[in-house]
């Protein structure tokens, strides 16, 4: 079956996303074709014009395209929040982060830490500054664009390195080169807000509104949270 809808989405969304999709594709046998990105990628990419029909993206990245002109400021479907994890590389030693000072312990204790320069790693930066370790952290912070790329980095790295990503993402691959440590303590957590939103005037408005629509539904919800996204 060709694609005839396109989905353009922020990856923390992708191990949930991709499940709700086939289910509507089972469902209605309408297909989709979808491409993930980071944010600021999101932004360019479709403040570039290019061709999608709906986009999944924190719902920040949302209020800017909507400043733009490039989507509605209403008729949006919330997927749900996702939290900030950490992981290491499997088999080595996870590190202690049950509390706020543990979690500060263990970034000073550690050899590196790698984080991407997307919604999470932006809320990073504050973080590290706000517990007093902004300098220490970044003279051993390695960055990347994108989540593949910190998993890529971690899974293959040494010694005691710390990485840190959407919890979604990070338990999808466990056990794929890397283990989950567990999720940021509750008082410095972070959750990020995913939303859905149609782009007028796209090659697909009849299919796209029903699969917002599928969004809403109990059998998606069911599948997002499965997924990790509240």
């Amino acid at each position: 079956m060709s694609a005839n809808m396109k989905i353009l989405s922020a990856g923390a969304v992708k191990p949930g996303l991709t499940k709700v999709i086939d289910a509507f594709r089972h469902n209605t046998g309408c297909a989709a074709e979808v491409s993930f990105a980071t944010a600021p990628a999101i932004l360019e990419k479709i403040n570039g014009s290019e061709a999608v029909d709906i986009v999944v993206a924190p719902q920040n990245t949302l209020d800017d395209l909507a400043k733009a002109g490039k989507i509605p400021a209403t008729g949006r479907v919330t997927l749900g929040r996702i939290g900030v994890g950490v992981m290491v590389r499997e088999g080595a030693s996870l590190p202690r982060i049950a509390n706020v000072d543990e979690f500060r312990d263990s970034l000073l204790a550690s050899e590196s830490i790698v984080y991407n320069q997307a919604s999470t790693g932006i809320y990073l930066e504050t973080l590290f500054d706000r517990l007093g370790i902004g300098a220490e952290v970044r003279a051993k912070s390695t960055r990347y664009p994108d989540f593949a790329a910190v998993l890529n980095h971690v899974s293959k790295g040494k010694g005691q390195e710390i990485g840190l990503g959407a919890t979604t993402v990070i338990i999808e691959n466990s056990h794929k080169g890397v283990a989950f440590a567990g999720a940021l303590p509750a008082e410095i957590q972070n959750y990020t807000a995913y939303v859905a939103a149609i782009i007028p005037h796209s090659d697909a408005q009849k299919i796209a509104r029903q699969f917002l629509s599928y969004l809403s539904s109990l059998s998606a919800k069911s599948l997002l949270s499965a997924a990790g996204i509240q």
